[in-house]
């Protein structure tokens, strides 16, 4: 252990809360808003309160509002996305409690876009009615806004931005003795500000983190996508499942100064149409007759990565010029803004496209209430493996599991709140074998190593050899990492390295593990799909 020590009062004053989440993003706040009826909620954030990926999402949210649609469609296109790999409970929970969380949204006053007096609805890749609720082409911000004006105006809630995490407060981790339980009892956190590690202690805590995209060279998560929550429960001994389903969208702005601009799968939905620079010819009709564009974001995703490869092309263009222009302009204003800026028009010009990672499918196991394997500890969000996504995520599915599993674990901690015992008094930050560090090149070095062998290697078509020259490189950088961790104090830079590198070598060793092709997960050496669908389960 290394860091700053903080004194005994210190610690203590950081123990008056009853529930502790870890994340701001829809998942926590959600949490924090059912909680905060009964009871006293911290929330703490890495950076700032909206740096998460919430904040980013474009599409929208899928629900079944139309009479035209029903709940067994969204199952099935959740499914069918998902490659069979999706729990068919957690699926149905999921799209029969989607309703009411668009019910809540709007209560709390998110601006959705509303034709004729009824929700405006739109379609994305692979759902086979429209029923995509959304704000303009920026629904994630107009949800962050709405969720953290109600979760800063509630008394029982207190947010506590530029706290990076460390790891979690185990029951190794108590005072007056050493008890080895896994029982989760808080986090210890990097208080960016003053430099000082915090003890954050409570009766339950939640981690809400998002994914691990920001192990890719290319990524259109946020700066702080690190793999935070998903390497803190496994290093606590929670198991992971499901690591090797990272979703690579595939559409992201290919610009060399704009590294991660989304551009929404609802251009497609609308229209847009995928062509080869090149010939000049749409191609999605060389991958998928049926769905062309709508297809779901693996199978568009590697026929780019084919196109790019087949014609040594530096990206694709996906074109809705066709389309009117004020209807272009109407149904995606922050893109058209934001790519004007860039000097492309998109009701008269393509955009120039490439795949970059994108959502994180695997992560934390978690069952229907949010509960992981470690007592007191639940998740919720991109940090977690639910059983919703599968093999792929289906599009706007992922902002829409947050609100209903930050709602489930909130509310299953309140039934049975008189379980959770008061957190016990844990051990200070210890920093007394450790000095500040005089080489942080050697953090940003191993930073961008990582992300361009998990690009290079474990990207979109892997093959065994990659896999296993990953995990070389991992296996190496390892020692690397943690001698550098044990000597210096930490920085938010280096806990960042040290969870990048520990979601890398889960990835990886999933990946390994997978001896099939499924969604996601695409091999050269196993390009079948086996018969019956298995979880990838990794156990520390």
């Amino acid at each position: 252990m290394s860091g700053k020590a903080i004194g005994k009062a210190e610690a203590s004053a950081l123990q008056d809360v009853d529930v502790l989440i870890v994340g701001s993003g829809a998942a926590g706040l959600t949490a924090a808003l059912v909680l905060a009826e009964k009871c006293k909620v911290r929330v703490l954030a890495k950076g700032g309160l909206d740096g998460g990926s919430t904040n980013w999402a474009q599409g929208g949210i899928a629900a079944v509002l139309d009479e035209g649609d029903t709940f067994e469609n969204h199952i099935r296109d959740t499914m069918i996305a998902g490659a069979g790999l999706n729990r068919r409970e957690t699926v149905e929970f999921v799209v029969e409690n989607a309703p009411e969380a668009i019910r809540r949204l709007a209560e709390l006053g998110v601006p959705f876009n509303a034709e004729a007096g009824a929700l405006h609805l739109t379609r994305e890749g692979g759902h086979s009615h429209r029923r995509i609720v959304h704000v303009d082409d920026a629904t994630g911000a107009a949800v962050q806004k709405a969720l953290l004006k109600a979760a800063q105006e509630h008394p029982n809630i207190s947010l506590m931005p530029g706290r990076t995490c460390i790891d979690l407060i185990t029951g190794r981790h108590e005072a007056a003795r050493y008890s080895g339980s896994g029982r989760v009892w808080g986090v210890y956190a990097l208080n960016e500000a003053t430099g000082t590690v915090e003890a954050h202690t409570a009766r339950a805590t939640i981690l809400a983190t998002g994914g691990a995209g920001r192990v890719y060279q290319f990524s259109t998560a946020p700066r702080g996508a690190t793999g935070d929550g998903i390497a803190m429960a496994w290093r606590a001994g929670a198991r992971v499942s499901n690591m090797e389903m990272m979703q690579f969208h595939p559409t992201c702005l290919y610009n060399l100064d704009v590294k991660n601009f989304l551009i929404t799968e609802a251009v497609r939905g609308e229209g847009g149409r995928l062509i080869n620079p090149r010939t000049g010819t749409r191609f999605m009709e060389f991958y998928d007759a049926e769905r062309l564009e709508l297809a779901p974001r693996d199978v568009v995703a590697r026929a780019i990565d084919a196109e790019i490869k087949k014609f040594g092309l530096d990206f694709v263009h996906l074109d809705i010029s066709h389309m009117p222009a004020d209807f272009v302009r109407g149904h995606f204003p922050n893109i058209y803004e934001k790519l004007i800026g860039l000097g492309i028009d998109m009701t008269r010009q393509p955009i120039p496209v490439v795949p970059a990672q994108h959502y994180t499918c695997g992560g934390i196991l978690i069952d229907l209430a949010g509960r992981t394997d470690l007592p007191g500890l639940y998740a919720a969000g991109e940090c977690t493996e639910s059983g919703l996504h599968g093999a792929n995520r289906l599009a706007s599915n992922s902002l829409l599991e947050c609100f209903v599993f930050g709602d489930a674990a909130a509310r299953d901690i309140l039934e049975n709140w008189e379980t959770f015992e008061a957190p016990p008094e844990v051990r200070a930050w210890d920093e007394s074998r450790v000095t500040d560090s005089d080489e942080e090149v050697v953090i940003k070095q191993n930073w961008t190593e990582i992300r361009r062998f998990m690009w290079n290697y474990v990207g979109i078509v892997r093959t065994n050899k990659r896999l296993e020259r990953a995990a070389h490189r991992i296996q190496m950088l390892s020692g690397e990492v943690n001698d550098y961790y044990g000597h210096f104090r930490v920085t938010t830079d280096l806990i960042e390295l040290r969870n990048l590198l520990q979601s890398a070598e889960l990835i990886v060793r999933s990946a390994q593990a997978r001896h099939e092709s499924r969604g996601l997960h695409y091999t050269l050496d196993y390009p079948q799909t086996d018969p019956v669908a298995r979880d990838t389960v990794l156990v520390p």
